[in-house]
């Protein structure tokens, strides 16, 4: 990760970038601001207030996109407050301790991640051709179950609900849960809980889950299996709701998955095995991948 550090103070800039150079950093030092509009990029700039004569607004704007800290001598709201609102990150009073400034580096590093991990995935789901299609249309009671024979497509109608309603997802995988009751301790009274893996749980299990989770924001994905006995249950059809497509296009985990859960209950494994075009052992072994308890 690059560093550029704008500092007239020469001693106090290597000083800093002896430091930071410990934790893995890569510095480079520059005297001005005239000189630090000449370069290209860096992820964070440690810019200097007090540089005499210069005005550093424009090489904020310049690297808008980058993690600026501002390094001031005291703190007044010229000094603060103007800065912020140009699009500074943050601001650290000199002198400081290197801890100090690791720990606000650190901080934005993990931040701006994390905002381009939220870009990233609401435009996949809010670009994506099936989005507008894919939304719960019913009056909804807690805990609902949402079936379909395709991952995404559930996934989709839970995230199209959150971003309608404006709520944030607490995501749960029964897939990799050893035991279905210890998501009890993890879903928020208050939050909306998606939890993935509802055809893993054997019938009173899964009656448990409902139970134990009434009138509780939770929403179960569930890829097959007999659900006739459950209330609340809201099934996507994906022929019926592509548009333009006969079918939707599964991953092949996906299809492997839907075929498994569909017919293990026709099929012994031995032929089961043979439909697929795997052996018993493979079978076996995309069932634990799974989280697919074999019914006796």
């Amino acid at each position: 990760m690059k560093i550029l550090i704008v500092e007239n103070e020469i001693y106090l800039a290597q000083s800093i970038a002896s430091k930071l150079s410990h934790f893995g950093f890569v510095c480079e030092m520059i005297p001005s601001v005239g000189e630090a509009m000449q370069m290209e990029a860096a992820d964070i700039i440690l810019l200097s207030a007090n540089i005499p004569g210069q005005d550093f607004y424009p090489l904020i704007e310049k690297f808008k996109d980058s993690i600026v800290i501002l390094m001031i001598p005291y703190v007044n709201e010229e000094m603060v407050m103007r800065p912020l609102k140009a699009g500074i990150s943050d601001y650290i009073v000199k002198p400081f301790m290197i801890d100090e400034l690791i720990c606000k580096i650190e901080h934005y590093t993990a931040f701006r991640q994390l905002q381009k991990e939220i870009a990233f995935y609401r435009d996949y789901f809010c670009n994506s051709l099936l989005m507008p299609t894919y939304s719960i249309n019913t009056k909804i009671s807690f805990p609902l179950i949402i079936k379909s024979v395709s991952q995404k497509v559930i996934d989709m109608c839970v995230v199209n609900y959150a971003i309608h309603k404006k709520l944030a997802i607490n995501f749960i995988s029964l897939y990799k849960n050893h035991h279905y009751k210890e998501i009890f301790k993890s879903v928020s009274k208050t939050q909306l809980t998606y939890i993935i893996g509802f055809e893993t749980l054997r019938k009173e299990e899964k009656e448990e889950c409902v139970k134990a989770l009434k009138n509780i924001p939770v929403i179960f994905a569930c890829l097959g299996g007999d659900l006739h006995d459950f209330k609340n249950v809201f099934e996507i059809n994906v022929k019926e709701m592509t548009h333009g497509f006969q079918e939707d296009v599964l991953s092949v985990d996906e299809y492997i998955k839907t075929m498994i859960l569909k017919f293990e209950d026709k099929y012994p494994d031995t032929e089961l095995s043979k439909r697929l075009g795997m052996s018993r052992k493979s079978l076996w072994e995309k069932r634990k991948k799974y989280g697919i308890t074999k019914k006796k």
